[in-house]
């Protein structure tokens, strides 16, 4: 204990088996006089394979304003410990918050580590891990979630992310759209009883969970040099397809506009050339 009281253990959980918590994690639930949880309902089931008898609060995405005084009142009185349902706090996971204001007032952090079904995933994908790109849980939305793949589509790191069972299968067909048939692992319920990992691509992992069950890990290899090279290039012209379209909108004659997109892009004034052409055949065959 610091002078100004207790300290924050930020405590990794197993992700499924419950082998996997380390000694020094089961201590520290003995000593704590308060848990701050995700879901008391399932720390409680950990605490009670322990004998550990800590109080619990629970400590989640939708109360967490409202619990940060009553975990900091615990604190002045003795050491608190974080957990989530399962891996480390923070990571795709409810307690950043109660960590950066601790950080913030002084009191002391421990990190207890424990599983992580990111590096879990990443270790038995096969695919190169020395640095990688993780994504979390996408979004929702199909549209957002194309886009938040997009954004990734260039780089020529490994992607991860996380999923649902019952948006995995959309996932994966907006992996095969955006980032194309690219080598990937698709992890299912690791270190539980069914543990599967499939290699192979997002189409053909498709065919293979048909009816998806249990949580989800993929991972994605980067992309490679001419895929980068490819994407720059079509994100590019995108941009100067709408400088010309904002140019001739304006008034400013064909030639002028290839003229000045050429110099403002550093492209070949052919290459703006080709563009401007496009654009003009997309508008009269709107026309027709």
């Amino acid at each position: 204990r610091n002078d100004r009281g207790g300290t924050l253990y930020v405590v990794g959980t197993p992700i499924g088996n419950l082998e996997d918590l380390s000694p020094r994690a089961a201590r520290v639930f003995r000593e704590v006089a308060l848990v701050a949880a995700e879901d008391t309902r399932v720390t409680r089931r950990l605490l009670n394979h322990l004998g550990a008898r800590p109080r619990l609060l629970s400590f989640n995405e939708h109360n967490w304003r409202e619990r940060l005084e009553p975990v900091f009142r615990a604190l002045e009185e003795g050491d608190v410990a974080l957990v989530s349902d399962a891996g480390m706090p923070g990571v795709s996971d409810p307690g950043r918050e109660l960590v950066a204001e601790a950080a913030v007032r002084g009191v002391r952090i421990e990190s207890v580590p424990g599983p992580s079904a990111v590096t879990t995933a990443l270790a038995v994908s096969g695919l190169p891990a020395d640095a990688f790109l993780f994504l979390g849980f996408l979004p929702r939305r199909r549209r957002e979630r194309q886009e938040r793949l997009r954004e990734a589509a260039t780089y020529p790191l490994t992607v991860t992310l996380f999923e649902a069972p019952h948006r995995v299968r959309a996932t994966l067909e907006d992996i095969a759209l955006v980032l194309g048939e690219r080598p990937l692992a698709v992890c299912r319920e690791l270190t539980k009883l069914h543990e599967e990992v499939f290699r192979g691509t997002a189409s053909e992992a498709l065919e293979h969970f048909a009816s998806p069950r249990g949580e989800f890990a993929v991972v994605i290899a980067g992309a490679g040099p001419d895929q980068a090279s490819e994407r720059d290039l079509d994100s590019e012209d995108s941009d100067v397809r709408r400088f010309l379209l904002d140019r001739i909108a304006g008034g400013v004659r064909g030639r002028e506009a290839v003229a000045d997109a050429s110099a403002s892009f550093n492209i070949p004034k052919n290459r703006a050339y080709r563009l401007w052409l496009e654009i003009r055949e997309k508008g009269e065959s709107q026309g027709d």
